[in-house]
């Protein structure tokens, strides 16, 4: 059975399928994980995110098993924005997933090549995504800035 070969170089990110559904996707998740953010206490706000929803269950994630604990006495509040968004939700479930530690400040920052913002300029120049094309060139701006120090 003959299977058709892959291409040996990069990929338009045009060709690449679901990925606009992937974008789309991240970005609802994360806008309604600023809505369920908000009315939350600053602190906890900060250790919290939300996961997924699943059905008629809300997921969270939370930095430790306190802020988890924190985040489960909230629930009341946390499934009453869900119905005032129209999300039939009916419990909610805390994971704990603890956060990355900070990085020291030289691996904060690695600058991009310049061969790196011409491939995000020809990415850019492919995506139908109006807002994906603008977040690209400007990550290849930031690139001209690294180079420029």
């Amino acid at each position: 059975m003959h299977h058709p070969s892959k291409p040996d170089g990069p990929v338009a990110i045009t060709d690449c399928a679901g990925l606009s559904k992937l974008f789309s996707q991240a970005r609802e998740l994360e806008t309604l994980d600023r809505h369920f953010r908000e009315p939350l206490p600053h602190q906890l706000s900060e250790q919290v995110r939300l996961a997924s929803i699943h059905g008629p269950r809300i997921v969270f994630v939370a930095s430790t098993s306190a802020w988890a604990s924190r985040l489960r006495m909230q629930q009341r509040r946390i499934l009453e924005t869900a119905r005032f968004l129209g999300i039939a939700v009916h419990s909610l479930r805390v994971k704990v997933v603890p956060w990355p530690a900070s990085m020291p400040a030289a691996a904060q920052h690695k600058p991009l090549s310049g061969a790196a913002a011409a491939h995000l300029r020809t990415a850019a120049a492919m995506a139908d995504d109006p807002d994906m094309c603008s977040r690209l060139l400007a990550l290849a701006a930031l690139a001209d800035t690294d180079n420029e120090t």
